[in-house]
């Protein structure tokens, strides 16, 4: 059956006379027929790019595939990025004088790339300094502005950042408030409650309980003290006589 389908592939109309244990080789040639050579081309297309996947992956590979369709269609597969491997591939060819080895072409490139990457940093450095105004002295009129400008946008995008954290932070405070206020009417409500079934115990404003005494309670206290001086009673004035405060007498209470 795989041999069948394998012809019918190439286009061919009969079956094989003949039968093999095997799948059996294919003759390479163009398969005439639209339809199946289609379908052997999505086939054959999805089984390159699984193997290119496989050898970047396990063998750390850079790999770059490009497949154009009959049609025109653009296919493509890299683990890094296609451009990024033609350029190098470019360079590489450039650079080949068939003296130097894969070692020295690669160790050529890491050196070019970190010359970029120097380049980029030196650039970062002068933005940096312009922006702190430590290098605007030789700046030109054009790119005073230019610097300006960004200063503008900068200061327009952290201003609305700022207000954006405000606002947050005004409505977490508003929520807060009206909880802390529904937690005070309830406890309000719970005391008033307590007060209703208790009667004799109220509640002081520091949290402590008062228990009022009943009338006859309040009179033997002051009873179990039935005398005061006279002298605590008058106030202390300077013009009394020690002889009169002398014959003062004890008061009963009634």
């Amino acid at each position: 059956m795989s041999n069948m389908a394998y012809q019918m592939e190439l286009g061919g109309d009969s079956p094989p006379q003949r039968k093999s244990a095997g799948r059996g080789k294919i003759e390479i040639k163009r398969i005439e027929n639209t339809t199946n050579r289609q379908v052997t081309f999505c086939k054959r297309r999805n089984g390159l790019l699984k193997k290119a996947y496989e050898l970047s992956v396990l063998c750390d590979a850079e790999v770059a595939l490009i497949v154009f369709s009959s049609r025109g269609r653009l296919y493509e597969y890299s683990n890094n990025s296609v451009k990024g491997t033609i350029e190098r591939y470019k360079k590489a060819i450039s650079d080949n004088t068939n003296t130097g080895t894969v070692a020295e072409l690669n160790a050529h490139y890491y050196q070019q790339e970190s010359a970029k990457m120097r380049q980029q940093i030196i650039s970062i450095q002068n933005s940096n300094r312009q922006l702190m105004g430590e290098t605007i002295g030789s700046m030109s009129p054009k790119e005073l502005r230019n610097l300006e400008g960004r200063f503008d946008r900068s200061i327009i995008r952290i201003r609305s950042k700022k207000n954006e954290l405000f606002f947050a932070e005004i409505d977490y405070m508003q929520k807060r408030e009206a909880d802390l206020d529904s937690d005070n009417q309830l406890l309000r409500a719970k005391i008033a409650e307590n007060e209703r079934n208790n009667p004799s115990i109220n509640l002081m404003p520091g949290g402590y309980e008062q228990i009022t005494q009943p009338p006859q309670t309040q009179s033997k206290m002051f009873d179990s003290r039935n005398y005061f001086q006279v002298a605590a009673l008058q106030p202390n004035n300077h013009h009394y006589s020690s002889a009169g405060r002398q014959d003062q007498t004890a008061l009963q209470l009634v």
